[in-house]
């Protein structure tokens, strides 16, 4: 089972403010998913975004 990564870990992992990724999570779609109050995210869904980024 893959461990589920929280908010400070993606900002950690994308080197941004936690107040960044928090305000950003919906516009940016990072791929977090609500576990009951907190935002979790998968480390392949999160790598799979990056590699996305500036594709558009």
């Amino acid at each position: 089972m893959t461990k589920l990564m929280t908010l400070d870990e993606v900002a950690d992992y994308l080197s941004k403010p936690r107040s960044w990724v928090y305000g950003n999570w919906k516009s940016e779609q990072i791929p977090f998913r609500k576990v009951g109050q907190s935002l979790r995210c998968r480390p392949a869904d999160l790598d799979r975004w990056l590699d996305n980024q500036g594709a558009e």
